[in-house]
């Protein structure tokens, strides 16, 4: 008997304009101490799948058609109340967005302990023993002191964690997974994934995992399942997936994913998947606002230079300065980066790399050391004025698109608003005329300007916030994390976009990532940050094929192989 079986399942959403099939007769099984993984991109139908098996649909969404069993008994029909008890106990769920599953007013302590009692009866001691257990199991540095802290006081990966461990606390018999890496660094990620691959051997326990992260699929999974626009196109045991695929899509998903064994000139762009115009061979960069000459002093070797740079946050404030405790989040870490170059920074989070960017941006002052940026030392600087025409020369891609861009505003004006700020053009019909330049050359179109925010996709988002970082014609690029949160096929996009952008604009990058792979197909030179100190900074091909520091050797080893992967059609470099 299967453990869960999904059968024919349908999901409509009716809406004013029509109903939307989100789900089209989709059956999958899942067997006692299986690990089944589902791929696709956003809108694919992976975690409407998901939430339906739990009970979780978002009105006005429905199953239109088909069975859920879990165990040989029917489960998408039964009351609600019937459905709550099943959540939890018999089926649990780690959601992608920790913040959304854990309550901001309530201690770890209590809600792990009230989920436990409950489902377990073990009492409130023994459900507080259970409690600390599990954030020792899933990785949580002092347990016994950290269960006493709200979400808010744990970074996102740390929080991940936690919503695992809530997910595993009342020991259930399945577990739906929704992007539960995606926040995490490649040795948190690691051990999570050698957690739950160890819970379904010893406790033959089932688990349906969404992602789009093809890592996790070929580090954890036993079948894949392949779903676009709401069809399953294919299924079958992950070695066969990966490395042999049959449905287009599939290949197209496949080629996409960034390799960590060798470096590509770009990422193949298979038409199954991209369906936008490629982005127009005659637009002739040299006659358009990005090339125009920038007035910028040339410079000679480095245009960035750190050193010695420390940054200190207050741990435990205190009236009297003398009794405040602080916390060395960047420890005396020096580093150049080369005009032209794209510099990478790796390391796990809380490592320092967000911080070092932030300093360097002038978003943080650093408590000592020196930044030199084009020879001029950036931190002597004290008129606001002065640090202006810096800050023009640099700007900053983030990692999360939707929240770096403001809802209420049109793109024309997102993207105009650098160039007004710092007083770049004489009318509006100048700044216009250049804010459709800067989305043609993203691959948005000029009609992109009169849309907002919510109107694009992930991937499309992202775009938007690369036009308005270039929007002031910058020579240095500051990329965090930028396309940690896209489909495989949509990050390849992007990846491929600000590599032609570098190479067109001369432009001179720091590119900070937890994904190995990508820095690998990224990056000229790489620098490695452990706990807030700069442990080793070598070429990009040295680096990974013969890593110095064990740290860096550490990292590497707990990177995905994803050696089952198909190499057909991929352009090495070299």
């Amino acid at each position: 008997m299967d453990l869960l079986n999904i059968n024919n399942l349908e999901i409509e959403f009716p809406s004013r304009r029509g109903t939307v099939k989100a789900v089209k007769d989709v059956t999958l099984t899942v067997q006692p101490g299986e690990v089944l993984g589902v791929v696709g991109e956003s809108g694919a139908g992976k975690s409407t799948i998901g939430n339906a098996v739990i009970g979780l649909l978002e009105p006005p969404g429905r199953v239109s058609g088909g069975k859920v069993y879990l165990k040989g008994d029917q489960i998408d029909e039964l009351p609600a109340e019937e459905k709550r008890k099943i959540r939890g106990r018999r089926i649990g769920m780690i959601f992608q967005d920790p913040l959304t599953s854990l309550d901001p007013l309530q201690t770890i302590e209590q809600q792990l302990v009230e989920t436990i009692d409950l489902h377990l009866k073990l009492g409130e001691e023994k459900s507080r023993e259970r409690a600390i257990d599990l954030l020792d199991q899933v990785g949580i540095p002092n347990p016994e002191d950290r269960i006493k802290h709200y979400p808010h006081q744990f970074s996102g990966g740390m929080r991940q964690r936690v919503v695992i461990a809530l997910a595993l606390c009342a020991e259930p018999e399945v577990i739906i997974a929704d992007e539960p890496t995606t926040a995490l660094d490649v040795s948190i990620q690691a051990q999570i994934l050698d957690l739950m691959r160890k819970l379904c051997r010893e406790k033959q326990v089932g688990m349906l995992i969404i992602t789009h992260d093809m890592g996790v699929i070929a580090d954890i999974t036993d079948r894949v399942a392949v779903m676009y626009r709401g069809d399953l196109v294919e299924e079958g045991t992950t070695a066969k997936i990966l490395g042999d695929p049959d449905h287009p899509y599939t290949k197209s998903l496949i080629s996409a994913v960034p390799r960590p064994d060798v470096r590509l000139k770009r990422f193949p762009m298979v038409n199954y998947i991209e369906k936008e115009e490629d982005r127009k061979k005659d637009f002739d960069i040299s006659t358009h606002w990005l090339g125009q000459a920038r007035d910028f002093d040339a410079v000679d070797g480095s245009l960035v230079e750190v050193k010695d740079l420390v940054m200190q946050f207050v741990a435990k404030n205190a009236f009297l300065k003398k009794n405040r405790k602080m916390f060395t989040a960047v420890d005396n870490v020096s580093f150049d980066i080369k005009q032209g170059e794209v510099f990478g920074l790796v390391g796990e989070s809380g490592s320092g790399k967000s911080t070092v960017a932030r300093m360097i941006s002038g978003l943080y002052t650093p408590a000592s050391g020196s930044i030199f940026f084009g020879g001029d030392e950036l931190t002597k600087i004290k008129s606001q004025k002065e640090m202006d025409y810096y800050r023009r020369q640099m700007q900053m891609i983030f990692q999360d698109p939707f929240s770096s861009l403001n809802g209420r505003m049109r793109v024309m004006d997102i993207v105009a608003e650098p160039i007004r700020f710092h007083k770049l053009t004489s009318s509006n019909a100048e700044t216009e005329g250049i804010v459709m330049d800067l989305l043609e050359h993203v691959g948005l179109g000029r009609q992109a300007a009169l849309r907002y925010p919510h109107e694009f996709s992930g991937g499309q988002r992202q775009r938007i916030s690369i036009a308005r970082a270039l929007a002031t014609r910058p020579r240095f690029l500051i990329c965090d994390e930028p396309t940690s949160a896209l489909d495989v096929s949509i990050q390849a996009q992007i990846l491929n976009l600000l590599k032609d952008l570098q190479e067109e604009l001369g432009l001179t990058m720091l590119f900070i990532s937890h994904d190995l792979p990508v820095i690998r197909q990224m990056c000229d030179r790489v620098g490695v940050m452990k706990m807030g100190e700069m442990v080793e900074i070598a070429e990009t091909e040295a680096l990974f094929k013969t890593p110095q520091a064990p740290y860096t050797q550490e990292l590497l080893s707990l990177m995905p192989k994803l050696d089952k992967l198909s190499h057909s059609g991929l352009e090495v470099e070299g």
